[in-house]
């Protein structure tokens, strides 16, 4: 079984990567489909599990898994309780032993024992403005300095829940075997240079 990890800065292209890379090497793909499966389980609006999970409260409290959860005066119990189940979640995704792709959500961490190929996704703040608004919805019309907050908040929400579940800093280069730049690429250019990285990378762990 091969697994690989895609975490991302928000912007650079990092979930296109991730789906073109699952279609080139026909491995399963998991993204929106955990809060799918989260909000299942937990009897949840799908909305509310991703808004829950996504937003910026959380507080800068290193927790992780395996310490006591419920003790801390800083962290709302049901963000708690749907971190532990998309962990679940993603935990029995690897147990399916199916070769696949996972976008986010600190799958790198969670599966570490799994030996997952980890890869992380940036983009110089130009490259991710214009990416942005060539694909924001019709109906949203943020000014450039309204969607350099968002994408600021964005990875401050990401940066926190790595350090909430433990593991090495969210983007810090160590913790990834891998780190693609996407400033000045269409991501389906890149996308078999990684496919053949990973390839190579996996027949060392055989």
């Amino acid at each position: 079984m091969k697994i690989i990890t895609i975490g991302r800065e928000f912007g650079s292209g990092g979930r296109e990567l991730g789906k073109r890379l699952a279609d080139l090497t026909g491995y399963d793909y998991y993204d929106s489909e955990i809060i799918s499966a989260v909000a299942q389980k937990s009897g949840l609006d799908e909305h509310y599990v991703e808004n829950t999970l996504s937003n910026h409260g959380w507080q800068n409290q290193a927790i992780t898994f395996r310490g006591t959860l419920a003790s801390s005066a800083y962290v709302q119990s049901s963000k708690i309780n749907l971190l532990l189940e998309q962990k679940k979640v993603i935990e029995q995704i690897a147990d399916l032993n199916k070769d696949c792709v996972l976008v986010g959500r600190n799958a790198d961490v969670i599966l570490q024992n799994y030996n997952p190929f980890n890869i992380f996704v940036c983009a110089d703040s130009d490259a991710k403005i214009k990416r942005c608004m060539e694909r924001a919805p019709k109906d949203e019309n943020l000014t450039v300095k309204e969607l350099i907050r968002k994408m600021k908040q964005i990875d401050k929400v990401r940066s926190q829940t790595r350090e909430l579940i433990g593991g090495a800093a969210w983007g810090q280069r160590s913790a990834y075997h891998l780190t693609v730049n996407t400033s000045g690429w269409e991501i389906k250019e890149l996308v078999p240079a990684v496919a053949d990285f990973a390839a190579r990378w996996f027949g060392r762990k055989l």
